[in-house]
């Protein structure tokens, strides 16, 4: 019983720090930094399904059948992740038609490598859910602090186990050179 304890505790812990790592990674104001998304519909599956996470970075590149990320990321609007089916060229710009795979024809505007967030580099099923929830206070109590102060009150507790079992072994130490003495 105590090994699957001990397997939970180090999960949650796992958890906990890649939840955080997710959360906060693209926040790094890095140039060309990493971003991640929750998708929100059905237009991928089954390649990417609804509530998942995608992982995206920005590239100079964009290519047919690329999974791309774009359109504006604003309390209003919500960025759309299409592949790309199509490309034509005129002048110096690139145009790229999009398509999710779940859909039957392609998205009726094309779009521009400037309103392209990142290419998907992979996603991570459900997981959306849980950063969703995560970005809510309650949520940010319920997964992030409340478990991370049970972590760091059971390491507070284990120190002072120790700490008690120093001063004993310190204590009798004590007493066996009294008796010794004696």
């Amino acid at each position: 019983m105590k090994i699957f304890l001990k397997i939970g505790y180090y999960l949650l812990l796992i958890i906990i720090v890649a939840v955080a790592v997710i959360l906060f990674l693209p926040v790094v104001p890095i140039s060309g930094n990493i971003e991640t998304k929750v998708v929100l519909s059905g237009s991928m599956e089954p390649a990417i399904s609804v509530g998942s996470v995608v992982v995206l970075k920005p590239t100079d590149e964009y290519n047919i059948d690329d999974v791309v990320t774009f359109g504006r990321d604003t309390n209003t609007s919500i960025p759309t992740t299409h592949r790309i089916v199509d490309m034509r060229i005129e002048g110096e710009n690139r145009y790229f038609k999009t398509k999710g795979d779940a859909n039957d024809d392609p998205d009726a505007r094309e779009i521009t490598k400037e309103s392209i967030q990142g290419k998907v580099l992979f996603s991570i099923p459900l997981l959306g859910y849980l950063i969703d929830f995560a970005k809510k206070p309650i949520g940010f109590a319920l997964i992030i602090i409340i478990p991370a102060a049970i972590i760091i009150l059971d390491e507070v507790r284990k120190i002072a186990r120790e700490v008690i079992i120093m001063r004993r072994k310190k204590k009798m130490k004590a007493r066996s050179q009294n008796v010794e003495q004696e």
